[in-house]
């Protein structure tokens, strides 16, 4: 059964499970797995659209994605991403999540940024949109930080990071992504806020994990972060599997007897 906003919202300590799938046969596999929350993220940009960052992702490709992914996850909670600039003001950051709620099926949306996006995620929140946070390591604007790298080491940062979060509670959101940030910084945000926090990069003591279905399943080359554990080598079995099959055709093995009417 399909978990509902207020559970997220009083799943403080649960130990609840994010995944991170783009479409229909992934989110298939991630609801028969049991996860609690599907997030069809912008980073389906660089991981199945080959784009070198979440920057080029468009609304229709979020919403394309979003459309496949809840066809095959029917009873998983769904979040989908907000792109870059979809949300810049709040009539943009509406009509984008109107399609992505009504056409998409999610029952979510997920965005960006601290306090700078709080109103924002108020007014998303007053028109009856729900609302996952997003800080630490903002993807869409990780040319701004430096960079792929840790968040929240200098003093100053992690009080920004802290604020942003405790920002976005007030201002509606059910839940806060803690991307690439300390283990200590995630355990007092997780601490002081009463809405759960989703981790990815930010150790054990955050109320959830969330990782990418390709990162998990080894299917994104030699990228692999510090922070994923990678459950198989699917890269490797995957081209054992088609080189074979290229090497049974040629030699006219396949299709065999077996295969034919």
């Amino acid at each position: 059964m399909r978990r509902t906003v207020k559970e997220f919202r009083h799943a403080k300590g649960q130990r609840l499970v994010y995944l991170t799938a783009y479409d229909y046969p992934t989110a298939r596999l991630a609801e028969r797995a049991g996860v609690d929350a599907i997030l069809v993220g912008d980073s389906l940009g660089m991981v199945v659209l080959g784009y070198s960052s979440t920057v080029p992702v468009s609304l229709e490709e979020m919403l394309h994605h979003t459309k496949a992914a809840r066809r095959g996850a029917p009873d998983t909670f769904l979040v989908a991403d907000l792109p870059y600039l979809s949300y810049a003001t709040l009539d943009r950051a509406l009509f984008a999540a109107e399609r992505l709620l009504k056409e998409g099926g999610a029952d979510a949306v997920k965005l960006e940024g601290g306090e700078e996006v709080a109103e924002i995620v108020f007014g998303l929140s007053r028109a009856g949109v729900p609302v996952l946070g997003h800080v630490g390591l903002t993807p869409q604007t990780a040319s701004q930080l430096g960079g792929y790298r840790l968040q929240g080491r200098r003093p100053e940062e992690a009080e920004r990071i802290l604020k942003g979060a405790m920002a976005l509670e007030e201002a509606g959101a059910y839940g806060v992504v803690l991307e690439m940030v300390p283990k200590d910084l995630a355990k007092e945000i997780t601490e002081r806020l009463s809405i759960h926090t989703v981790g990815i990069g930010a150790g054990s003591h955050t109320d959830a994990q969330i990782l990418v279905f390709h990162d998990v399943v080894g299917l994104y080359g030699e990228f692999k972060p510090r922070f994923v554990k990678r459950y198989l080598e699917g890269e490797r079995l995957f081209l054992e599997a088609l080189s074979q099959y290229v090497q049974e055709v040629r030699e006219g093995v396949f299709p065999s007897d077996e295969h034919s009417f």
